[in-house]
């Protein structure tokens, strides 16, 4: 195994990162509105709003994920070179590595004090570390054209000087603009939002010569292949993390994880700094192994494919891929920044374009021709696919698209019917680029590389550690009725809900019980499994099986009666005696009732009543209130408008224009007698506890006293529906029946009559 010369110490510091992430993972469930764990991987210090109801699971996972390659990062940069003698390659290549090294070091200060430069507000820094890594990278530039001279070409190496050196003096100028306040020039030295591709080409220039230069393997330029993937994927192509505000939309949040994962970028530089001192190989690198050549026609099938929906386009008059359809398109036009490259894409791969990949991998037929082009095939034929799937049709005449308009003005005007044409479907161009990509891994198969034991250790790893994620079924197999299940409506008037079978609702009834404790993950066997058990200790009834029980889970025997009902015949005889015994009770109570009202002495008024009503059966309330509710405006809302403190106060009765309501006694059965007169009727006080008058107004001519609760209605106390004003007179009498139960009596008249004013003609007596 290869030793470095600062190994342990990267070793310990990356564990001890590593250790901090999973820590802060094991936390977050905890405490879920700890947004912690998402500061530590991003180094996004204004997420305090953003995670109210936690930080998802998902999420955690990809941020423990992420971390993981951080931590991964931290040992790459800081390990330092291979351990052994320093290889003299000479001043030049001695101060590209010092220039590097003095890059990553930069980088790494910018990370780690992204806390202090926001809390102390000290924004003039990163001012000062732009100038300083703008000058970096033209030394950087300079260094390789110098370094790279035997082993790329002029043309590469002046290219790359040229780049590295424009990005290093536009980064300059753009600082220095931001802190003069010249805004208009920052933008001019941005390029146009040039300068990001600028960046891109010099990586890639380098990275063309490193893969033909044998003093890098071939690791380090995969790894800076993956970071300027990431770099394009994310807008700002730099490791930055910015502000984002209130409001945290889902593709900000997938640019703070390409932002997290932009380490790969330092991880490249360090690498490329280290392996510059490192032993030159012995031998030179062998040429790719060629893979045999194939006759034709196959090879020649595999490059028209995609050229056969692209000559149908274009006889169409249309030369995109996918234009303004799907998702991928409005992401990359709306949101990426990219809309440019995009384009560029869209009308490669829609002119037929990839023709000529696959022309030079059957020309070359080496394993990296075969395999990237391939994986290109692939990822584009996905790309169509989704697009085709997320395509909406346009609406007649109202076709439009938001964001940048890179698409030729006209090209999707409609057509006198109405209709747009974009041209024929992606789903085409998928079906021949994944028939294309097919008949080279077919023709050109690819040997599979050498796997290194940290290779298998690595994917051992990451099967375990996927694995501990996988939730437990608690060792049961079969089907799962969850909560949701057992309630798949709560709280609305949705749907019926799909009926379930007998098994299902004893499982329903034991998950929603308090009483017995069942997973949430247990499968219905399991459950039932369980029940059957306490239905065989519930049957034996053995004083030491019950003891055991008790002991062991904590269940009384007596209390698994109603919970195992409908399972356990036994249990079942005892909830159906119970219940009985309770109906019988609650019959008699209300018998009881009857004749106790039954018994009341009738009212016989004084003068000819409209209309009378005395209720055949007792009445009882919820809560003690009996009221009636007429709006007389959108704005009236009966809980505060204090009517029920004015009937407190009274005792009895209490009114407002559209609201009358009377209090009884919510536990004692009520005897009930409403009158309507056409004229005020005589007073009556003589056999009542107490008596009191309100004025009422109805807007509505519908006065009908009610409790909703318990169901409890009174007859209609208005005359023949008239609306207008009202006298209402309350008799309230409180008394026992002959066989010494309790109830109450209540006489309710109403008769047209002016007047608000309350009237008291009997106070209630102290008890």
């Amino acid at each position: 195994m290869r030793r470095y010369r600062f190994g342990k110490i990267a070793a310990l510091i990356a564990l001890g990162y590593l250790t901090v992430v999973a820590v802060l993972c094991a936390l977050t469930p905890a405490t879920p509105r700890n947004g912690l764990l998402w500061k530590v991987v991003t180094r996004d210090m204004f997420t305090e709003s953003l995670f109210r109801s936690g930080i998802p699971w998902g999420l955690t996972i990809a941020l423990v994920l992420i971390g993981a390659l951080q931590a991964w990062a931290l040992w790459q940069v800081l390990r330092g070179r291979a351990r052994g003698e320093l290889t003299d390659r000479g001043r030049k290549v001695g101060l590209l590595r010092l220039a590097l090294y003095l890059s990553v070091g930069t980088s790494l200060l910018d990370l780690a004090s992204v806390p202090l430069i926001i809390t102390r507000e000290i924004y003039w820094v990163w001012t000062v570390t732009g100038i300083f890594s703008g000058l970096l990278r033209i030394a950087v530039a300079w260094l390789f054209f110098l370094v790279l001279r035997d082993t790329a070409s002029r043309g590469l190496r002046l290219f790359s000087l040229v780049t590295g050196a424009l990005v290093g003096v536009l980064g300059i100028g753009q600082n220095i603009t931001e802190v003069l306040g010249l805004e208009v020039v920052t933008q001019y030295l941005t390029l146009a939002g040039m300068s990001g591709y600028i960046w891109t080409a010099w990586a890639v220039s380098i990275l063309i010569a490193q893969h033909r230069d044998p003093r890098w393997s071939a690791a380090t330029v995969r790894i800076g292949i993956a970071a300027q993937v990431v770099s394009v994927l994310q807008p700002t192509g730099t490791v930055s993390f910015g502000y984002f505000g209130s409001e945290f939309p889902s593709i900000l949040l997938v640019y703070s994880l390409l932002s997290a994962i932009g380490v790969l970028g330092l991880v490249w530089e360090a690498r490329t700094a280290h392996e510059l001192a490192g032993p030159l190989p012995q031998a030179a690198v062998p040429a790719p192994e060629r893979s045999a050549a194939r006759r034709w026609p196959l090879p020649a099938v595999a490059v028209v494919l995609p050229l056969i929906p692209a000559a149908v386009n274009l006889a169409q008059g249309r030369y995109l891929w996918i234009g303004p359809r799907g998702a991928i398109e409005q992401f990359v036009r709306e949101e990426s920044g990219q809309a440019l490259t995009w384009l560029g894409l869209d009308v490669f791969v829609g002119a037929g374009g990839p023709a000529l990949l696959i022309l030079v991998a059957v020309l070359r037929r080496t394993r990296l021709a075969v395999q990237v082009v391939s994986v290109a095939l692939a990822v584009a034929a996905f790309v169509g696919l989704v697009s085709a799937l997320t395509a909406v049709t346009p609406v007649p005449g109202e076709f439009r698209y938001e964001g940048e308009q890179i698409y030729p003005e006209g090209m999707f005007s409609p057509a006198p019917d109405g209709e747009i044409f974009f041209g024929i479907s992606p789903l085409f161009y998928s079906a021949a680029l994944l028939g294309s990509a097919l008949l080279l891994r077919l023709l050109y198969p690819v040997a599979p590389a050498p796997r290194a034991r940290h290779h298998v250790l690595l994917a051992g790893l990451a099967a375990v550690v996927a694995l501990g994620f996988v939730p437990a079924a608690d060792q049961a197999r079969g089907p799962v009725t969850t909560a949701e299940d057992c309630r798949p409506y709560p709280g609305g008037r949705l749907p019926e809900a799909p009926e379930l079978t007998r098994d299902q609702r004893i499982v329903c009834s034991l998950r929603q019980g308090s009483l017995i404790k069942v997973g949430a993950t247990a499968s219905d066997a399991r459950v039932l499994a369980y029940a059957r058990r306490l239905c065989d200790i519930y049957t034996r009834n053995d004083p030491e099986e019950v003891a055991r029980l008790k002991a062991a889970d904590g269940l009384q025997r007596d209390d698994l009666a109603h919970p195992l009902a409908e399972i356990c015949p036994s249990a079942n005889i005892v909830v159906k005696a119970a219940a009985a015994e309770q109906d019988r009770e609650f019959q008699e109570w209300e018998a009881a009732a009857q004749r106790m009202c039954d018994a009341t002495p009738r009212h016989r008024p004084l003068i000819e009543p409209a209309h009378a009503t005395r209720m055949k059966e007792p009445q009882l309330t919820d809560y003690g209130v009996v009221e009636t509710y007429e709006p007389t405006g959108p704005d009236q809302d009966p809980a505060e408008d204090g009517l029920l403190e004015k009937a407190q106060d009274d005792g009895l009765v209490a009114s407002l224009p559209g609201r009358l309501m009377v209090l009884t006694h919510s536990d004692f059965d009520i005897c009930v007698t409403v009158e309507t007169y056409t004229c005020r009727p005589p007073v009556e006080t003589k056999g009542w506890d107490h008596v009191a008058e309100v004025g009422y107004e109805s807007p509505t001519g519908d006065i009908v006293l009610r409790d909703d609760l318990s169901g409890t209605e009174f007859p209609d106390l208005s005359l023949n529906g008239r609306a207008g004003h009202y006298r209402i007179r309350v008799h309230y009498d409180w008394f026992k029946g002959k066989d010494g139960q309790e109830g109450q009596r209540l006489l309710i008249m109403a008769y047209p009559g002016k007047g608000s004013k309350p009237v008291t003609y009997r106070e209630p007596p102290k008890r």
